[in-house]
């Protein structure tokens, strides 16, 4: 996977009177992930939207590494090269291997096609489900579909809003664990979390959205961590499992 950054400078965002932003700037990179913080209102949602093309800013400017270019002229750039994941994935109708095949390109062979969503069921530890009503399952598993599916799309920038949002502690160190590997192939990470304890051995970077504008946020101090505790037991029983 080949390297990327995206600066992103003077992005600003007003609804009628009131402005949500102004003048934020920020970066994603190959191999990093930055982790968005906040309270709800504070616009981490429209900026997630704003960072991948879906919502129009007020103004902004976009650096691909050839010079910075207004958002506008970009857009279609950045929703090819960014994907953004909602808190609650949408799946669609049918099973969940037919879920990951709309991920799949046009004109690949069926044994091409099953192979590539065997290896995605096994990556995500989906397997078992298969044939499973994609819209059945539960918050976990759904979100480890929509991860799969951003594997099989091989998508080099994820973004993700409250990814562990209404799941369990499994659940939510599961999905810790595959954004780990993304991380490991090169994939540039933003999240936005209220839960951010189970992302911490995944965050390089923390930004706090507050007022308007982005703040540098440091690290919380988790001395004897349980939740590293139980992520480094996950990863041996994955490791075991192999």
């Amino acid at each position: 996977m080949s390297e990327i950054r995206i600066r992103y400078t003077e992005l600003g965002k007003s609804f009628a009177r009131r402005r949500l932003f102004e003048d934020l700037s920020l970066s994603l990179e190959s191999g990093a992930a930055l982790l968005l913080g906040g309270e709800n209102g504070a616009g981490k949602t429209t900026l997630l939207r704003i960072l991948a093309g879906l919502e129009k800013p007020s103004h902004g400017l976009v650096d691909f590494g050839a010079g910075e270019v207004a958002w506008q002229r970009c857009r279609k750039i950045l929703q090819r090269r960014v994907m953004y994941l909602h808190q609650a994935p949408y799946m669609f109708e049918g099973s969940v291997a037919r879920n990951l095949e709309l991920a799949l390109p046009r004109g690949l062979s069926k044994s091409r096609r099953d192979e590539k969503i065997r290896r995605a069921l096994e990556w995500a530890r989906l397997d078992g489900l298969s044939g499973a009503r994609a819209k059945t399952l539960s918050g976990g598993e759904k979100q480890r579909v929509s991860l799969a599916r951003a594997w099989l799309r091989q998508s080099k920038i994820l973004l993700l809003d409250e990814p562990a949002a209404n799941m369990d502690r499994e659940s939510q160190l599961r999905t810790a664990a595959l954004l780990r590997r993304l991380k490991a192939a090169r994939v540039a990470l933003a999240l936005a979390s209220h839960n951010h304890e189970v992302f911490d051995e995944l965050i390089d970077r923390r930004l706090l959205l507050e007022d308007g504008k982005l703040h540098a946020a440091r690290a919380p101090a988790l001395p004897e961590n349980v939740t590293r505790l139980a992520a480094g037991r996950l990863r041996r029983a994955a490791k075991a499992r192999r």
